[in-house]
């Protein structure tokens, strides 16, 4: 390593701008600015190796570029992001006092600040803000020991930075200034700004200097220059409203998947009522790298159906990612169904291309997992197509014909993309599940006349259902004619409850697990039909009692808390047993995964730590005092009375 030394006002004035550093008083940091020293690595250094460099400076990138990333057992490259001017790398291993935890390479010419290893220390202990900022990681693993102790035990080692996503705000790290402009301004005076501030958006105002729209690069592109527009149109005409925004103190994760969900790249910040900044998605993929955006952005831009294959063996590639990151499985979950979502639009958008446009509207419907939206390692397809009555016999022929060979050339691609579709019969093969508005309609009205266990009915699946694609319209009208049926409806909503009701928890009358007494899973126990079916059904069955319309378990468990039809505190108890639940069958299968094993849902309590067997069995007597409530809600006697 060859440094030299370098002006203390450059340093100041460059650190002075960046945060965290931007938190410290001038005369602190004029102090560690005068430590610095510069050093210069041309382009393919590697700067730090995995396992094997010590790392005795910290490093800050004030020119050039790097990029993160660790070997696996195979040798092959595993990148975890890439950093550039104003961020760092050695933070962690310096604070826990480690080898390199991973691989850093210049992607060009490359200067970087070196602060020596004490002396960085110093300044985070002297400056609590500053060492929390550093520290996050450990604050986590203090606030939250079990979630901790899951992630280093099943899915180690641990990522330089990790917890960014659950800990930087999108306040934070928004770079974007507001740059507004009164909705009277021309399109060309909109592009002359955009490209002025070098920005890809624009906010419009009115005479109040209230936001009203945005502008972007490519709503000039898509509705001016491709149409052929005149450029002095009024940008007001092209704009976008109402604007999307989000709290600045909302994590990044939030904006993250608010920008995937709703295909948007900007995202408005608002605080204290108003739009203060924007965010965007360069700003997030400069900041954490590793984004699940860069898979979004891949299956957007794919051309052919075959491509689709290779890309939707990725999707679960970005759990591991997520929960180094501080993840919950209920996180995961929300992420990856997003982009199982985008998967399943773009392949029907190709098949579209293919096909011709159908000839009349229709909703891809997903039930079961997928329709609560708590799928992660792909399992059994359940789906079904509702598209919109036909006009005239003539009409309903040519539906039934093009959604025939629709369901047959999805469900054959779906399943080159692993999403095994079992026996067929839960999918839109089947003709059963591949009918008009009117027929789905009487689907519902049959199952909810319930007088007892009905051939075809499977509440599990067929009461948990979404649009995945398509007119959601038509979904969301099943959806609203579900509810009313459903609502005071004792027989179904007692038949749904029964196993929430009835089924005890496998803890004995000592408090010790109750397992698998031979077979396969002997001294095993099934987490999914022993734990969180109960947290299932109970939040199905209560969500129909009361017309609420969510399909995500954890979601229909907040409204019900919300909407006060279970005790507040109660109700976060319950919460917090499903998450933690969820997260111990997540990370078991994504061990699984990683050891070559088809994933599931049988956990052998005896591999488990202390501290995850006293998590487990707790979260147990929480399904058991519920289920008190839940007999009383659904009619259903208490223990030991006839």
């Amino acid at each position: 390593m060859n440094t030299n030394a370098v002006s203390h006002a450059v340093v100041l004035d460059f650190l002075g701008s960046r945060f965290p550093f931007s938190e410290l008083d001038r005369q602190t940091l004029m102090s560690f600015a005068q430590k610095a020293v510069i050093d210069f690595f041309p382009r393919d250094t590697l700067i730090l190796k995995q396992g094997e460099s010590e790392v005795n400076h910290f490093h800050v990138i004030q020119k050039g570029g790097v990029r993160t990333y660790r070997l696996d057992s195979l040798g092959n490259v595993v990148l975890k992001d890439f950093r550039g001017e104003g961020e760092h790398f050695g933070a962690l291993s310096i604070i826990q006092n480690t080898t390199a935890n991973y691989n850093v390479e210049t992607l060009d010419d490359t200067f970087c600040f070196l602060f020596d290893k004490k002396e960085f220390l110093h300044l985070i202990e002297a400056n609590p803000k500053l060492k929390r900022y550093y520290l996050s990681t450990m604050s986590d693993k203090m606030s939250q020991p079990v979630y901790s102790e899951l992630r280093q035990q099943k899915i180690s080692p641990r990522a330089e930075g990790a917890l960014f996503l659950f800990n930087a705000k999108a306040g934070e790290i928004s770079k974007g200034r507001l740059i507004t402009a009164p909705s009277y301004a021309t399109v060309q005076q909109i592009s002359q700004i955009m490209s002025e501030k070098r920005i890809g958006s624009v906010l419009l105002t009115d005479n109040r200097e209230e936001v009203i729209g945005i502008v972007t690069d490519k709503d000039i592109r898509g509705k001016v220059v491709a149409p052929g527009l005149d450029y002095h149109t009024k940008a007001s005409a092209i704009m976008t409203a109402p604007v999307q925004t989000i709290s600045g103190q909302s994590v990044c994760f939030d904006a993250l998947l608010a920008m995937i969900t709703n295909r948007i790249h900007h995202l408005a910040i608002e605080e204290n009522g108003r739009i203060s900044k924007m965010l965007t998605t360069h700003d997030i993929m400069v900041a954490q790298g590793s984004s699940p955006y860069f898979l979004f952005r891949e299956i957007q831009a794919q051309r052919r159906i075959s491509g689709l294959y290779e890309l939707s063996l990725k999707i679960p590639t970005v759990v591991r990612s997520l929960i180094e990151e501080g993840a919950k499985a209920c996180n995961v979950t929300r992420m990856i169904s997003v982009l199982n979502d985008h998967l399943l639009g773009r392949l029907l958008k190709l098949l579209e291309e293919e096909l011709g446009k159908p000839p009349l509207p229709f909703s891809w419907l997903l039930f079961g997992s997928e329709g609560r939206q708590e799928q992660i390692f792909k399992s059994s397809q359940a789906n079904g197509i509702v598209y919109a009555n036909s006009p005239n016999e003539s009409a309903g022929r040519e539906a039934g014909q093009y959604f025939s060979l629709l369901s047959k050339q999805a469900i054959k691609h779906l399943t080159a993309c692993g999403y095994d579709p079992a026996s067929g019969d839960n999918t839109a093969i089947n003709d059963k599940w591949r009918q008009p508005q009117a027929v789905w309609d009487r689907y519902f009205r049959d199952w909810c006349r319930f007088s007892g266990r009905e051939m075809d009915f499977d509440a599990v699946v067929f009461f948990d259902f979404r649009s995945g694609a398509g007119a959601t319209a038509l979904a969301e009208k099943l959806k609203d004619q579900e509810l009313i049926l459903a609502k005071g409806n004792e027989p179904l909503l007692r038949y749904l409850a029964q196993n929430c009701c009835l089924q005890e928890p496998p803890l004995s009358f000592y408090g010790n697990f109750v397992v698998e007494k031979d077979g396969q899973y002997r001294d095993y126990l099934n987490l999914e039909s022993k734990g969180l079916a109960f947290f299932v059904d109970f939040a199905r069955a209560m969500s129909l009692k009361y017309g609420i319309g969510e399909t995500n378990t954890l979601e229909r468990l907040h409204a019900l808390q919300n909407h006060h039809h279970i005790p507040r505190e109660l109700g976060s108890e319950l919460i917090e047993a499903y998450e933690l639940m969820m997260h111990i069958k997540l990370v078991h299968q994504l061990h699984m995964v990683e050891n070559g094993q088809a994933p599931d849902s049988h956990i052998r309590p005896d591999d488990l730590s202390g501290l995850e067997k006293q998590m487990l069995k707790e979260v147990f007597e929480v399904i058991r005092r519920f289920q008190g409530t839940a007999r009383i809600e659904f009619g259903y006697p208490k223990k030991g009375n006839a």
